[in-house]
Order: structure tokens, then C-alpha cells, then sequence
């Protein structure tokens, strides 16, 4: 996305917010990576010219499904469509677990259609491309993140704010397939074909198996600083250390930003360190009484309800708290204390797919790689269960080359 989208004058608004994307997609917490795998590792002699024509037909992939609400994931077997024109395929290597998956198959915000392939945070090699794919050829390492289409011609599509599409994002899983029908099924498979707009190109020398949680982590906490323009010296709180908490602090260091993470576990303290940030026990009144009034920007990334004026106390005046996590009702807040400073509560989503790509060359450039634990696919519903009882520092990626 270009950096100064924020200045264009978008005329229509789209009212489908983020509640409605984890709705239809289904997007958060793992430590060090259990193996190191460049790009190099998979490196493969492809040319464009003279492809498999059986790579180009629809195939069968292998999937990891829920049936029902709360259902255990098990093994699915499914359809993928043919090729198109603009159509890559690819060979998915790694997905990553986001918690808005399990939030999903849960059915915390709305029923399903089922059986339900999650995963949105995807990396994968391409195998096959369509006649009139320019963008990527076979062989290149790609990612796929939360979306998979939009119209392209909206005011908002032009803007590169694909997952604001006035006429309908095409979500990566859960949401209605305009081109084959059904529902759209995600990451957690051995394979996909997708439009190669909506692939982004992983840079050479990047760990694989790490890269996957940028694709919505990376990206949903990227966006603001932004679009809120974080810059060097500026402060900057980071609530809730998960998943996309990690990944915001990382950002943000890389910024050149003071970052104060504020987290529920104490347990955290030592990681929060290494990632060049100071900690802060959020239930502990008196460390929070502290830190009023400091802070330029803040991103929550709590996927649940919280007390939420109890950061936007921590903003100086005139300055942002953008929500990320929280996607019911927000609740208790101060129309007294919010004028008084003139605060700001803000709310965003993933991010366009030209700004992804700016995430992604922005970790390869500052060495930035999301801290997971890989996992076999057979483990996916164990993973779960570690994910809710916060069992994890701090992203689950599964391997699916061992599918």
C-alpha cells in the first residue's frame, strides 16, 4: 500500500469491518522455531514454458477440516478449481495458527458452512501459473494471507485497500467463492490456487518455516504504524503479547520506536525484553498509573473484551489506540475523559496487498521472523487447546509438507 493512502479521499465507506472478516475467513500466540529452512533449502529448476498440463486441471487436495461448531479438525479431502488465465498454484509448505481460526471453528461470531479448512497466514511454492500470470513464475516462494480476491475496480481496490473491496472481499477460508461456488477453503491443505495478485513474493533467504504469521500477524499490526506514521523516538504501547503482539513490538523496534508492551503474563517479561521492548504487568494499577499520559500511539491486540479506557488513559493528547483484537461490543468507555484529552479510538484490518508486500521486505531487510513452534498437521487440535490456555510464545505454524 502506498504511504500516503491515508491521504486519499476514499467517498465510499465499506461497512464490513473486521468482525465481518473473521465471520467469513475465520486471525494469536509460539517460541523458537524447531527448524531453520531458507528459501534455498527448496530451491527448485523450473521454467514457465512447457508446464505439466495435468498441474493445470483441478486436483484434489488434503486437507484439515472442522464438520461442526467446536468440532476437533480431522483429515479432508477436497476439490481445488482448475487454473485460470491469472491463476498461480501452489504447493503449501507452512500455515500458521492464528487464534481468529479457532475463534472461527468455535463459532464465537456466527455460524459456518461446513466442513471448514481454515488458515490464512500461508506459505507456499509455486508449481503451476495461468497464460496471463506476469507477476510470478513456477518455482518462486510465495505467501498468502487473509484475502484471495476483491473486484479490483472500486475506489478502494485502486486505493491498494483490497480487504475494504466495496463489493465484497474474497476471504481466504468461510467465505462465499465467487469463482467455483461453495465456500473458499484456507491453508491448512497441500495445496491452493489463487490469483496471483493476491500471492506476495517472499524475499530470497527468508526462514520458511517462520515467515507464514506474517501474512496476517505482521501485516494487521504493520498497517497502523503506518497509517498513524510511528516514527523514530516516538512512543509507543503494544497491549496484549501474543501472536500479533509479538510481531507489533518487533515492527516497532525495527521503527526505531520506544516500545512499552503491556501483558497479562509475567511469565513473558524475559522475551519482551530480548525484543528490544520494556514490560508491564497490566493488572498491576500502580506500574499502569505510571505510564500516563506517554504514549503517541498504541495497538491492542486482545481478542477479547478488556477495560480498554484504562489504556486510552495512557495516551498523551491527541493521540491513538487502535484495536486490532477486540471485535464485540467495546464497552466502558469514558465520553468525559476521552474529550478531556482528546483521545482517539481507532480500528483497523489486515492491511492491502501492496502494503503486505512492504511488511514482508521490511522483516527481510531488518531481519525481522515471527517466533513459533512447529507443528505436524496431526497436532493441529492439541495446538488449539495451547493457544486458548496460552500455552505457546508465540505463533503455531504446521508443516504441511508433513501432511
Amino acid at each position: 500500500m502506498c504511504k500516503k493512502c491515508d491521504e486519499l479521499q476514499i467517498k465510499e465507506r465499506n461497512n464490513q469491518g473486521r468482525r465481518e472478516f473473521i465471520l467469513k475467513s475465520a486471525a494469536a500466540v509460539g517460541t523458537v522455531a524447531f527448524s531453520s529452512v531458507a528459501t534455498k533449502a527448496f530451491a527448485g529448476s523450473f521454467s514457465s514454458a512447457g508446464q505439466d498440463p495435468n498441474l493445470l486441471k483441478p486436483f484434489t487436495a488434503k486437507g484439515w477440516a472442522a464438520r461442526k461448531a467446536k468440532g476437533e479438525l480431522a483429515p479432508f479431502n477436497f476439490e481445488r478449481r482448475a487454473l485460470g488465465p491469472n491463476d498461480v498454484r501452489i504447493d503449501v509448505l507452512y500455515a500458521g495458527i492464528c487464534h481468529s481460526d479457532i475463534h472461527t471453528v468455535n463459532e464465537d461470531w456466527g455460524k459456518n458452512q461446513y466442513p471448514i479448512v481454515p488458515g490464512h497466514e500461508i506459505v507456499g511454492k509455486v508449481v503451476a501459473v495461468g497464460d496471463k500470470v506476469t507477476k510470478h513464475k513456477i518455482g518462486d516462494f510465495v505467501g498468502v494471507g487473509c484475502m484471495v480476491d476483491s473486484c479490483g475496480t472500486c475506489v478502494n481496490c485502486k486505493a491498494d485497500r483490497e480487504q475494504n473491496c466495496l463489493n465484497g472481499t474474497t476471504f481466504t477460508y468461510g467465505a462465499p467463492d465467487k469463482i467455483s461456488g461453495g465456500i473458499t477453503q484456507g491453508g491448512y491443505s497441500t495445496g491452493m490456487v489463487v490469483k496471483d495478485h493476491f500471492c506476495i513474493k517472499i524475499p530470497d533467504g527468508m526462514d520458511l518455516s517462520r515467515v507464514a504469521p506474517i501474512m496476517c500477524a505482521g501485516i494487521t499490526t504493520f498497517s497502523p504504524m503506518q497509517h498513524w506514521n510511528l516514527e523514530e523516538d516516538q512512543e509507543i504501547a503494544v497491549v496484549g503479547v501474543g501472536g500479533l503482539g509479538h510481531m507489533a513490538i518487533k515492527l516497532a523496534v525495527a521503527k526505531g520506536a520506544k516500545v512499552t508492551a503491556f501483558t497479562t503474563s509475567r511469565n513473558k517479561f524475559d522475551a519482551i525484553k530480548e525484543m528490544g521492548a520494556t514490560p508491564v504487568l497490566s493488572t498491576d494499577p500502580e506500574q499502569m498509573k505510571k505510564h500516563a499520559m506517554k504514549f503517541d500511539l498504541m495497538i491492542t491486540t486482545v481478542p477479547y473484551p478488556f477495560g480498554i479506557q484504562n489504556f486510552l488513559n495512557l495516551l498523551k493528547l491527541d493521540a491513538t489506540l487502535v484495536n486490532v483484537g477486540q471485535l464485540s461490543a467495546i464497552e466502558g468507555l469514558s465520553g468525559l475523559i476521552m474529550g478531556f484529552n482528546r483521545q482517539k479510538l481507532a480500528g483497523s484490518m489486515i492491511g492491502g496487498i501492496a502494503e503486505t508486500q512492504e511488511v514482508i521486505d521490511f522483516c527481510a531487510k531488518h531481519d525481522i521472523l515471527p517466533d513459533v513452534e512447529i507443528i505436524k498437521p496431526t497436532e493441529i487440535n492439541k495446538a488449539y487447546s495451547r493457544v486458548v490456555n496460552k500455552d505457546i510464545q508465540f505463533r503455531f505454524v504446521i508443516d504441511m509438507k508433513r501432511a
